[in-house]
């Protein structure tokens, strides 16, 4: 008989898989990146993306990245005890109609601890990931960075669908 992804005593830690799968696809992406790419080299695959490496030391956006070291070890606490809070509240998951929070919350948590591994080896995220339009250019991501706002859109999803249950339904579930 297959196993479900939850059951009453692990909630639904089942989808830590995914979390650990994100985190390995992260960390080879990037030992790829920093085997083969000098700082700022770029190849264009396509006419608006190109594979660059780049140093991030800041958040999102390079959000503190121009500050003088302190964020580092501010962004790799904050990292750790969001990851901390993601898994309780995956433990906590009773229901398999929370698959998409499950998914959701998967998914951050393997992108904060890949980002985390790159700011406690390295001291800076390394992203490569660049799309661009003419002169308009999004900010620079990695696996990690795409699995965090995956798991962000997915999270946003469940909580319209929570929002949209009719109190009844609610009510009814365990």
């Amino acid at each position: 008989m297959r196993k479900p992804w939850f059951n009453a005593t692990r909630g639904a830690s089942g989808w830590l898989w995914l979390s650990f799968f994100v985190i390995l696809l992260d960390q080879v992406t990037k030992a790829w990146i920093m085997r083969d790419f000098q700082l700022y080299d770029r190849i264009d695959v396509l006419p608006f993306l190109e594979i660059t490496r780049l140093h991030n030391t800041g958040a999102a956006f390079s959000l503190l990245a121009t500050a003088p070291g302190w964020q580092r070890w501010f962004f790799i606490g904050l990292a750790l005890v969001i990851s901390v809070t993601l898994m309780i509240w995956l433990r906590r998951i009773r229901t398999r109609e929370q698959t998409v929070l499950a998914l959701g919350l998967a998914l951050v948590l393997g992108g904060a601890l890949g980002n985390v591994i790159d700011r406690v080896w390295l001291g800076h995220v390394i992203d490569f990931v660049h799309v661009h339009w003419a002169d308009w250019y999004f900010p620079a991501f990695n696996v990690a960075d795409s699995a965090i706002t995956l798991g962000a859109c997915c999270l946003l999803l469940d909580a319209f669908k929570e929002k949209s249950q009719p109190a009844a339904e609610k009510d009814s579930v365990p």
